[in-house]
C-alpha cells in the first residue's frame, strides 16, 4: 500500500484535472452512504468530547474509498490542528488497500475544486474580480481554483486580521502572477466583485443582499452546521440557489437551513445541485444579470474522485 504525502497531492491533482474529474462523477454517479459521526470520551478537564466521522464511497467493481476524520476541539491547547484525518482506497473488485492519503490536504483541494466545478455553470463567463472571504486553509486553494475556470484579472482577500490577508495576498500574487490584494472593507469589495467566495467559521452573516450588485455569483463554502451562517437573508432572496447537494445543504448548513425552518425558502427552491447541473438537468445560470448562490457542504463523492486522480496521476494500481 503506497502512503503518499501532502506534497504528492498537490502534485496530482492539478485544478483542471480536478474540476473535470468531480464533473464527471457527479455526471456518472457512485454511491456515498451517510456518513456516520460517532462521540469520543472528553480527554480533558474541560470535557470538550471528540468526534469520529467515517466518510465511505465506492464505485462499484472499480474503486472504494473511506475518509475517516477525527475532531479534538482541545487540539489547540496542544499547537496541533483541531482536525485530523486519513483518507483510505481500496480496489473496488478485492478490497486490496491500494493508498493511504494525507485527508486535510486532500479535503481542501476537493472542495476548492468543486467550488469552481460549480462556476462553470453558475458564475458569468467574463467574471473577472474574485473576492476571498476568509483567511483559512481554503483561502489560497480557492482563489487559484476559481482562477482555473475563469478569466480572473483582479483577487482581493479579505479576513478578520488584516494581517493574515496580506499575508495570502502577497503569496498568492507570487504563485499565480495574478494582481492580488489584501483588503479591509467587505462591503465594498463585495460590491465590486463577480464572484464572491467564502471560507470562515463565522456564525452571524458576514454578506449582506444589498451588496450584491447583478450578475454576481456567491460561492458559501465555509458553513458546515445549522447555526453557522455566511450570507444573509438577503442574499437568499436575491439569488437563484444552488447547492453540491440538496439533503446536505438544506439539513447541514445554516444559510439554507435556517431560511428553510424560518419560511423563508422551501426545499423546491433549490433549483438543482451538482447532479442537475453536470447532467444537464438545469442550465446554471440563465442571465448576465441573475445572482446565483452555492452552497457545499462537501460530499464523499468529491473525495473518491479526487483519490481516483491522484492514484492513476502517480501510477498506483491493483497489485
Amino acid at each position: 500500500m503506497r502512503h503518499v504525502l501532502p506534497a504528492e497531492l498537490d502534485d496530482a491533482l492539478d485544478y483542471p484535472g480536478l474540476v473535470e474529474a468531480l464533473r464527471e462523477i457527479f455526471r456518472t454517479g457512485g454511491e456515498a452512504p451517510q456518513r456516520l459521526h460517532y462521540p469520543l470520551p472528553a480527554t480533558d478537564n474541560a470535557g470538550k468530547e471528540g468526534t469520529l466521522l467515517l466518510m465511505p464511497a465506492w464505485l462499484a467493481g472499480r474503486f472504494i474509498g473511506i475518509k475517516l476524520v477525527t475532531v479534538f476541539p482541545q487540539n489547540g491547547q496542544l499547537s496541533l490542528p483541531s482536525v485530523q484525518g486519513s483518507y483510505l482506497l481500496l480496489d473496488g473488485s478485492t478490497g486490496v488497500p491500494l493508498a493511504m492519503m494525507d485527508g486535510p490536504r486532500l479535503t481542501v483541494r476537493r472542495t476548492a475544486a468543486a467550488s469552481a466545478l460549480a462556476s462553470t455553470y453558475l458564475s458569468r463567463p467574463d467574471a473577472a474580480t474574485l473576492l476571498v472571504a476568509g483567511t483559512g486553509a481554503l483561502a489560497p486553494h480557492l482563489l487559484r481554483a476559481h482562477a482555473t475556470v475563469r478569466p480572473i484579472r483582479r483577487i482581493l482577500v479579505w479576513g478578520r486580521s488584516l494581517a493574515s490577508a496580506t499575508g495570502i495576498a502577497r503569496q498568492a500574487a507570487a504563485d499565480t502572477g495574478l494582481a492580488v490584494e489584501a483588503v479591509s472593507d467587505l462591503a465594498t469589495a463585495a460590491s465590486e466583485a463577480d464572484i464572491i467566495s467564502c471560507a470562515t467559521l463565522a456564525t452571524s452573516p458576514l454578506i449582506k443582499g444589498e451588496w450584491l450588485r447583478a450578475g454576481t455569483h456567491l460561492d458559501l463554502v465555509g458553513g458546515f452546521r445549522p447555526d453557522m451562517r455566511e450570507a444573509d437573508d438577503e442574499c437568499v432572496r436575491r439569488a437563484t440557489l444552488f447547492a453540491d447537494t440538496r439533503s446536505g445543504a438544506l439539513h447541514e448548513a445554516g444559510d439554507l437551513a435556517q431560511p428553510l425552518q424560518a419560511g423563508l425558502i422551501g426545499e423546491s427552491d433549490i433549483a438543482a445541485d451538482l447532479y442537475d447541473l453536470t447532467r444537464g438537468n438545469h442550465p446554471g445560470r440563465r442571465s448576465d444579470t441573475e445572482i446565483t448562490l452555492f452552497k457545499s457542504v462537501g460530499h464523499a463523492l468529491e473525495d473518491l474522485a479526487a483519490a481516483i486522480l491522484c492514484a492513476r496521476q502517480l501510477g498506483i494500481t491493483s497489485p
